[in-house]
C-alpha cells in the first residue's frame, strides 16, 4: 500500500530544499528526506531588484532536479514557496509564470507576515514556551515575531539576511574587526528601531540553518553527549565564545570547523552579529534554538485546520502521545500505573521519606508514561534501550534537561546502572537532585509491577509505617499472584532509596 506522503519545496535566498514527509503511526509527519541545494539566488539579484537570466535558470535548474525525486516518490501536489528574493524581485510576476510553465511545480510567495507567522507557528507548536522573542534569519531577510501567551503580538521583517549582510558589510571572505564594527552599528540601530523589542528580558527563539550551525559548532566545542540541537539553550556568554573560536581561524580553516557547514563557513559570523545584537537590544534571558522552522509552519497550519486550531493546546502531552504510538505504549496501562505512582509518591510524602515537590509529580507522570518503552525493540535488553531512545530523540516541549531526566526515570533499573546512565551528565545534576530522579525511578518502578498483568486490579492504596518497616496495603479486584511477585521481586530498589523495609499485603476489596 501506498504510504501517505507529503513535500514541501522552500525556496530560500540562501538555500533551495525540497522536504518528504511520511505520516506515521501518531499521525505525525516524518521527514524521509532532505534535500538541500546552496543556490545563493539572493546573488543573482541586481541592484535594481531584478533576478537576473543566471539567476532564474538557477532557479528552474533546481527545480527541476527535485522534480525528478517528487515524481520518483509520485507525488502530485506538492507545496512549493518562495520567501525574501523573490519576494523582493520587481519581475516576481515573470518568474512564477516560468516556473509554472517549465516546472510541476504552483510557486507561492510568501509576505513578510506569512514568512514570520510560519516561524512563530513553527516555535509555539514544538516547544512550552510561553512568552519569548523569535528570529529567523534567511539570505535575504530576517523575521522577528514578539509572542505572549502562545499569542503573536509583534512582527516585524527586516530586508537583510546572513547573504545581503555579508554582500554589502564584508569585502572579503572574512570580515575585518573594522568591518565587524560597522556590521554592528547597522544592527543596533535597525533592531532599536522596534520599541517593542527593547528590554524585554525573554527568551530568545531562534530558528533556520545558520541558528543550526552556531548550536553544532558550541556542541563540537563542550563535547556535547546528546544528540539533537532543539530547545538546546545557550547564554548571551557562550555566543560571544563562539564568535571567538571561529575569529581564530583562517577562511580556509573555518570552512573545515566542527558542526559549520562548508557553504556556510562565509556568512556565519554575519549572523552571530544579528543573533548577538538582537541579544543585546532585547536584553535576553537565553538563546534557544527550534530545530522547527517555516516549513514546519507551513504544515502545522494545514494539518490542524480540519481541527479548528492552529497552535496546540499542550506540546509536552501531543509528544508523549506521539511516543506511545510511536512504540506501542499501552496507553490505559500507563495510565493506571502513572496513578499508582503519583498516589505512592504522596503517601510517601505524607510520612516524610520522601519531600513533596510539584516538580516531582510531573516528572513522575511523565517517566511512568514512557516507562520501559524500549520493550518495543528488545524485552531483555529494555532499560537500555529506553534511556537511549528517550535521551537521544527531540521531543517537542521538554528541554535536554528535562529530556534527560524522563529518560533516566523511565529506564530505571538498579542503582548501578542509573550511575552507567548518568555517568557522562554527572554535572548536569547536585547529587541531590540525583538522588530525587532515583527516587522518582523506583517510585515507577515498583509502580510498574503492581500493573504488571496490566489488568488494573490495584484499587486502593495504605502506607502504614511501623517499627519493623513499611507495610503496604493494596486492595486488589482480582486475582493479584502475578502483581504480588513483581512488587516483592522490584521492592528492594525502593528499600534503598528510603532506607527501610517494606511488607506488601494483598486484599481482596
Amino acid at each position: 500500500m501506498r504510504e501517505d506522503k507529503y513535500a514541501i519545496i522552500d525556496i530560500g535566498s540562501n538555500t533551495m530544499r525540497l522536504v518528504i514527509y511520511v505520516r506515521d503511526k501518531s499521525g505525525k509527519l516524518k521527514e524521509i528526506e532532505n534535500l538541500k541545494a546552496v543556490a545563493r539566488l539572493r546573488n543573482y539579484l541586481t541592484e535594481d531588484s531584478h533576478l537576473s537570466i543566471e539567476g532564474m535558470t538557477k532557479l528552474i535548474t533546481t527545480l527541476h532536479s527535485f522534480q525528478e525525486i517528487t515524481r520518483h516518490h509520485y507525488l502530485k501536489d506538492v507545496k512549493c514557496v518562495a520567501t525574501a528574493t523573490i519576494r523582493q524581485a520587481v519581475n516576481k510576476t515573470e518568474i512564477e509564470k516560468q516556473v509554472k510553465e517549465q516546472t510541476d511545480f504552483t510557486m507561492q510567495i510568501l509576505s513578510e507576515y506569512e514568512e514570520a507567522y510560519y516561524g512563530f507557528l513553527a516555535i509555539v507548536n514544538s516547544t512550552s514556551l510561553k512568552e519569548g522573542i523569535t528570529i529567523d534569519i534567511g539570505g535575504g531577510s530576517t523575521e522577528i515575531t514578539y509572542f505572549k501567551n502562545r499569542e503573536l503580538k509583534e512582527y516585524h521583517s527586516f530586508s537583510f539576511g546572513a547573504l545581503s549582510l555579508k554582500k554589502e558589510f564584508v569585502s572579503g571572505d572574512f570580515p575585518s574587526e573594522d568591518e565587524l564594527q560597522v556590521l554592528r552599528s547597522f544592527l543596533r540601530e535597525q533592531f532599536a528601531s522596534l520599541p517593542w523589542l527593547k528590554d524585554k528580558n525573554l527568551p530568545i527563539i531562534a530558528i533556520g540553518g545558520s541558528a543550526r550551525n552556531v548550536v553544532q559548532i558550541h556542541q563540537a566545542i563542550i563535547s556535547y553527549p546528546l544528540s539533537g540541537v532543539h530547545q538546546y539553550v545557550m547564554s548571551g556568554e557562550q555566543l560571544e565564545e563562539v564568535k571567538q573560536y571561529l575569529m581564530k581561524f583562517s577562511f580556509e580553516e573555518m570552512q573545515k570547523v566542527d558542526g559549520l557547514s562548508k557553504d556556510r563557513a562565509d556568512i556565519i559570523i554575519p549572523a552571530l552579529e544579528t543573533f548577538q545584537c538582537l541579544y543585546e537590544i532585547a536584553h535576553g534571558e537565553r538563546f534557544i534554538v527550534s530545530r522547527k522552522g517555516l516549513r514546519d509552519g507551513i504544515f502545522y497550519e494545514e494539518l490542524t485546520r480540519d481541527f479548528g486550531i492552529s497552535i496546540f493546546p499542550n506540546v509536552i502531552e501531543e509528544s508523549l502521545y506521539n511516543l506511545a504510538a510511536d512504540y506501542n505504549i499501552n496507553v490505559n496501562h500507563m495510565f493506571h500505573v502513572t496513578t499508582i505512582a503519583t498516589n505512592v509518591y504522596n503517601l510517601l510524602a505524607d510520612l516524610h521519606y520522601v519531600e513533596r515537590a510539584d516538580e516531582d509529580i510531573l516528572d513522575i507522570k511523565r517517566g511512568a508514561f514512557v516507562y520501559n518503552l524500549g520493550c518495543y525493540i528488545d524485552v531483555e535488553s529494555s532499560s537500555q534501550h529506553t534511556f537511549y531512545l528517550l535521551a537521544n530523540r527531540t521531543i517537542d516541549g521538554l528541554f535536554p534537561r528535562e529530556r534527560l531526566k524522563m529518560a533516566l526515570i523511565a529506564s530505571y533499573k538498579s542503582k548501578p546502572v542509573f550511575k552507567q546512565y548518568i555517568e557522562p551528565y554527572q554535572d548536569w545534576f547536585t547529587r541531590e537532585e540525583q538522588l530525587k530522579i532515583r527516587q522518582l525511578g523506583a517510585i515507577v518502578k515498583f509502580a510498574y509491577s503492581l500493573d504488571t498483568t496490566k489488568r488494573k486490579i490495584v484499587k486502593e492504596i495504605k502506607i502504614e509505617d511501623t517499627e519493623n518497616g513499611l507495610v503496604f496495603f493494596l486492595k486488589c479486584s482480582g486475582d493479584w499472584q502475578a502483581e504480588q511477585y513483581q512488587a516483592e521481586k522490584q521492592k528492594k530498589h525502593l528499600e534503598k532509596i528510603i532506607k527501610k523495609p517494606i511488607t506488601v499485603n494483598f486484599h481482596s476489596i
